[in-house]
């Protein structure tokens, strides 16, 4: 025999509440730039207004639960596709540094990356920025020319060279890989990290690795 179960009664503000509670989580606070952030306050209202004509306090609240998360469910989704954690794909070699087998200057990429900040054009110059880091690193002989390169083995062939460059390298590995293949929106904020990489990475001493 099946044990009785009460039946769980939400309200509509229970229920705005629930969903407010899930979505405030910190896996989905990556996502929360001002537009998302309007369109998920949107649904919200949109799911309490549903729940408000289909859960019934004095019936089987369970049903409305079930809807509830349900909903929760599909907006997750929508969150986490928004935000790109859906769409950056898993693959290496999509994820390289560099389009072609043959880089261009630092200097190159980091004027292009100027240019690029400049017409605010953020997410190019995040792009165009980095690659210049990368390509500054290996004309200074810190990285050896290896073509197919990820940010994220760059940062790691870069830091066993010289372990202090992995600090600033990271953060800007982060944020290249977010914003070209993340599908995430470049800002200056983003820039900024990438900026202090090249920096850093026009700095470092490289008197160890000739001596050596």
């Amino acid at each position: 025999m099946i044990p009785y179960e009460p039946p769980v009664d939400i309200s509509r503000e229970e229920a705005a509440a629930e969903a407010a509670k899930e979505l405030s989580k910190p896996v989905y606070g990556q996502a929360s730039d001002s537009l998302l952030s309007k369109a998920v306050g949107k649904v919200l209202e949109w799911i309490a207004d549903l729940l408000d004509g289909v859960v019934d306090p004095s019936g089987d609240g369970r049903v409305g639960l079930f809807m509830l998360l349900g909903l929760i469910a599909l907006v997750v989704v929508v969150v986490l596709w928004r935000a790109g954690v859906l769409r950056t794909s898993g693959g290496k070699s999509s994820q390289t540094v560099f389009d072609t087998e043959r880089p261009r200057r630092a200097a190159q990429y980091r004027s292009q990356a100027e240019q690029e900040a400049a017409a605010g054009d953020y997410t190019g110059a995040v792009r165009s920025r980095f690659r210049a880091c990368v390509a500054e690193l290996t004309e200074r002989t810190v990285l050896d020319e290896r073509a197919g390169r990820t940010a994220y083995e760059a940062v790691a062939d870069a830091g066993r060279a010289v372990p202090e460059l992995r600090d600033p390298l990271r953060p800007a590995a982060d944020v290249f890989t977010e914003v070209v293949y993340g599908n995430r929106p470049g800002t200056p904020e983003r820039y900024a990290a990438v900026v202090a990489a090249d920096e850093a990475a026009r700095r470092v001493s490289t008197r160890t690795l000739v001596q050596g």
